[in-house]
């Protein structure tokens, strides 16, 4: 390989143990024959790797990434494992360096939450046996991609149609980003609920968030000022609905008197907000260690007999919804 590549026999070895000491374009062309070629480093189940488990995030900075790293770390401790937490900085990829650092370390796996590798990244990890595994995907990660899920589109169901149920008929939603596939399936549950009910869709009911509380609040804000106002709102997630809350409360909108509000993930302040927020569980701990135990799986070359699998979510009613108010 050495010699195809052109290189010294050392810096092959440099590439293959992830080493950053090497000419961007010398490494570009010693990975392209170990993908052309199909090479793989000679070890077995758990030789010569580092028992670690790197986990990276798109972004850092809610409950629910720590709902995430609680299930893997709880896998990882039973294994004997170390995990390395990263953030890819709000991308929905992590960088090459990233890449460079797994490699470096040899880990075990890597898990990846709400992001996903480019196909020379990919290349890259499998070049050297480190599988990955992608937790709640943004997009269609592919049949050949480990990933593990959730039932969003269902979710969406099951929190419109208990709206439908107590008797609202003007239902708002607000989404996740437009191009990420769990908010686009929670909102293709909403339409399908309304379109059972033989209730009409209305665009401007249809909000994009970002599934933060800002987005709760600004969509929010917009949705109760309009000239007709939502009687209940599906917020898309849980942070979004306390973002909604707090709308609702500078515009003096009484929950759920006045407003009835459905979340979505079941986050541990779900239950302690006032009023205690009706949501769907997401099983994010439970997704999180499905994740790490099938990664761990990949990294015995085992192959399960499914790399992808959904977990089922289901509504948790609690006091903030409640029928229209009459007249």
């Amino acid at each position: 390989m050495a010699a195809a590549a052109g290189v010294s026999v050392p810096t092959v070895s440099k590439v293959l143990n992830g080493r950053a000491d090497v000419a961007p374009e010398t490494r570009a062309r010693v990975e392209e024959l170990i993908h052309r070629h199909g090479y793989r480093r000679r070890r077995g189940p758990g030789a010569g790797r580092a028992p670690t488990i790197d986990l990276v995030f798109h972004e850092l900075d809610s409950a629910w990434a720590i709902e995430v790293i609680r299930g893997v770390e709880r896998i990882a401790r039973a294994e004997g494992l170390s995990v390395v937490l990263s953030e890819s900085g709000g991308e929905q990829r992590p960088g090459d360096a990233w890449v460079d650092a797994v490699l470096s370390r040899q880990s075990t796996a890597a898990i990846l939450v709400f992001s996903d590798l480019a196909p020379e990244q990919r290349a890259r990890l499998a070049a050297r046996s480190i599988p990955f595994v992608v937790v709640d995907p943004t997009g269609d990660p592919g049949e050949d991609v480990p990933s593990i899920g959730s039932a969003n589109w269902n979710g969406g169901l099951v929190a419109t149609r208990h709206l439908i149920e107590l008797g609202h008929e003007r239902i708002a939603v607000i989404g996740g980003p437009a191009d990420v596939l769990c908010s686009r399936a929670r909102i293709d549950g909403y339409r399908a609920a309304l379109d059972t009910a033989g209730l009409p869709v209305d665009p401007s009911l249809i909000r994009t968030g970002d599934f933060h509380v800002e987005g709760g609040h600004g969509n929010g804000r917009d949705l109760l000022l309009s000239p007709e106002p939502p009687t209940a709102i599906f917020a898309g997630s849980d942070l979004q609905a306390m973002g909604l809350y707090e709308a609702a409360r500078e515009l003096g909108v009484r929950i759920p008197e006045d407003l009835s509000v459905v979340g979505y993930d079941d986050l541990p302040v779900a239950r302690w907000v006032g009023p205690p927020l009706t949501t769907v569980r997401q099983p994010l701990t439970e997704m999180a260690e499905e994740a790490t135990r099938l990664a761990l799986l990949l990294s015995r070359g085992q192959q399960p007999p499914n790399l992808r699998l959904d977990l089922a979510t289901n509504l948790v009613v609690r006091q903030s919804t409640a029928p229209p108010r009459k007249g």
